[in-house]
């Protein structure tokens, strides 16, 4: 298998659109709304910097948007490794930035992740950057509602300031090969 490296020689991230229509990426947005405002048993919030969580786990998926949505994830993924997807284990979580907050620098490379990524939901004008950081530079990426952008594990990065008056709502992924028995 080649590296991300390997693929990617000339820059740190690749971009990619989503099939799903504006309309279905809402939709996940207000789904996710209603299970935070009920304090659903089906997430799980963990992370807590500057008073916000910044990643809320969903323990089971009950929109049928969603699992399509994860599974283009996957086979996007796949493409990109290489990889067979059904070869690929993905953890996601969603970050959900109110106006003022950040993601803090962070990287992905905990255990065996061969790939991130982020897709983003919901993105009001002014709503934060994602900044990858390398020994260089750092690159400052503009979100837009409906692209992936899938980079090194390894590359730290964080989430500028949401400036806007609304939240910005993305999913983070991380995908590693499954374990077989």
């Amino acid at each position: 298998m080649q590296t991300f490296n390997d693929l990617y020689p000339e820059s740190l991230y690749t971009r990619k659109i989503s099939q799903l229509s504006l309309d279905q990426l809402t939709n996940i947005d207000k789904y996710l709304q209603v299970l935070l405002e009920k304090d659903s048993s089906l997430i799980n919030k963990t992370h807590f910097f500057h008073d916000r969580h910044e990643n809320i786990y969903l323990k089971v998926i009950e929109n049928d948007e969603l699992q399509h949505l994860i599974s283009e994830c996957v086979l996007n993924a796949a493409n990109i490794l290489n990889l067979n997807g059904d070869d690929l284990s993905i953890g996601y979580w969603f970050n959900l930035m109110q106006p003022g907050h950040v993601t803090t620098l962070h990287r992905h490379d905990d255990d065996d992740e061969l790939l991130s990524a982020v897709i983003y939901l919901t993105v009001p004008e002014d709503s934060g950057n994602l900044i990858l950081k390398t020994p260089d530079q750092d690159i400052s990426l503009k979100p837009v509602t409906g692209n992936y952008i899938y980079f090194d594990p390894k590359t730290p990065h964080s989430v500028s300031v949401n400036e806007s008056n609304t939240h910005r709502l993305s999913i983070g992924m991380n995908f590693g090969k499954k374990k077989h028995q």
